[in-house]
């Protein structure tokens, strides 16, 4: 089939570093498989393959960092014959550098290992074998703290700016958002009372785990929003707005250790409410403990935040270029509401769409939240 090349992983990657190898030369691939592990300055992400046949040649070497393009593998053709070419590799799935290629060394990954990329980076930085900690985060993931636990005082100090360059690069992405997008703001108090009368019925009977929340309710109701108001759903990409036929919700997850990451889910106006619930949960854990998929990181076509049920009662959010809308959740907060004439306690949130100057105007955004509004009075057509 070709080359497999580094892949842009989000729309301010410029290059990334090579953490695993889950293939090996002779495995078979198909579309989708994860073949890869590649660092970013946003986390440790999951490469999925584009292309299908036998793995031929392992190109790129682990601990090395490449710009986006350049090549990783080659899959579906035969290797060439080169007397200096080193032997295949076993099928461990990290091959050792070639002599020609100067790395930086770095500590053996098991593969499977699930580890944030705050721990990640910081067990490369001070010297720590990821394999021999227990962790302690989602699905037994170590996160930063686990590896901390194990350092001393004056190697832990050094490791605390380990994060520093998740800051970067999302103070990146988000200045390069404000200077290339001309967001406008609208905002909306909607009445969500009969959401959190409709969620109290179906989580009476359920465990903590498995309840229902304000913010599910919200991505679904904002998906199908979206069908109505497609000028908010896309990307502007070449000057020039591309509209989605997929719906994919970017849920804005903030990171234990620092930083923002804004995976999606597909077709979101197209599921059931519990899995819509079900998809934000493993999003989150698996951001959490570094195991996001490349596609999640890129297919989001309108991102909602959320500022949880404690959180400030209002919220102006920054777009995550190239898509042209975010909705930010306020807190639901107790407030004085009338209702056929009569004033009364109702629990309202506000939302707030940034919406891009180029693609559309407050018109659009104005039906945008008020279908909005319209799909929340009415949760149980959910």
């Amino acid at each position: 089939m070709g080359i497999f090349r580094m892949p842009s992983l989000g729309a301010d990657m410029e290059a990334g570093t090579l953490v695993e190898w889950l293939i090996a030369p002779g495995d078979q691939v198909r579309r989708g498989d994860v073949i890869a592990v590649v660092e970013t300055q946003k986390g440790a992400i999951e490469v999925e393959c584009f292309d299908e046949g036998t793995v031929s040649e392992l190109i790129a070497q682990i601990g090395q960092t490449l710009p986006v393009g350049e090549p990783l593998a080659r899959i579906g053709e035969e290797q060439e014959t080169d007397a200096a070419q080193p032997a295949p590799q076993p099928h461990a799935g990290k091959p050792a550098p070639a002599a020609s290629v100067v790395v930086e060394p770095a500590l053996p990954v098991p593969v499977g290992l699930a580890a944030s990329p705050a721990a990640r980076r910081t067990a490369q930085e001070t010297g720590v074998d990821l394999a021999t900690i227990k962790g302690s985060g989602p699905g037994g993931a170590i996160v930063l703290a686990d590896v901390e636990a194990t350092l001393k005082p004056g190697i832990k100090a050094a490791a605390t700016g380990s994060m520093s360059e998740m800051r970067k690069a999302v103070a990146a992405a988000m200045q390069r958002s404000k200077r290339d997008i001309p967001h406008f703001y609208v905002s909306h108090d909607i009445d969500t009372q009969p959401v959190t009368d409709w969620l109290a019925l179906r989580n009476a009977d359920r465990l903590p785990v498995d309840r229902l929340l304000l913010v599910a309710v919200t991505l679904k109701a904002a998906a199908l929003a979206a069908t109505s108001v497609k000028e908010l759903n896309g990307h502007f990409l070449d000057d020039r707005f591309v509209p989605s036929d997929d719906i994919n919700i970017g849920l804005a997850i903030a990171l234990r250790g620092g930083g923002l990451v804004a995976p999606a889910l597909r077709r979101v106006d197209q599921m059931p409410i519990e899995q819509v619930m079900a998809g934000m949960r493993d999003l989150v854990s698996r951001a959490r403990s570094g195991r996001l998929r490349g596609s999640e990181m890129t297919r989001g076509t309108l991102t909602v935040s959320s500022l949880g049920d404690r959180g400030a009662t209002q919220m102006t959010g920054v777009i995550f270029p190239p898509q042209v809308a975010l909705l930010s959740i306020g807190a639901p907060q107790s407030r004085p509401w009338v209702v056929d004439g009569t004033v009364c306690a109702r629990q309202v949130t506000s939302f707030t769409l940034s919406a891009d100057h180029r693609v559309c105007d407050g018109r659009q955004a104005s039906k945008f939240l008020a279908k909005l509004a319209g799909i929340l009075s009415k949760p149980e057509d959910l």
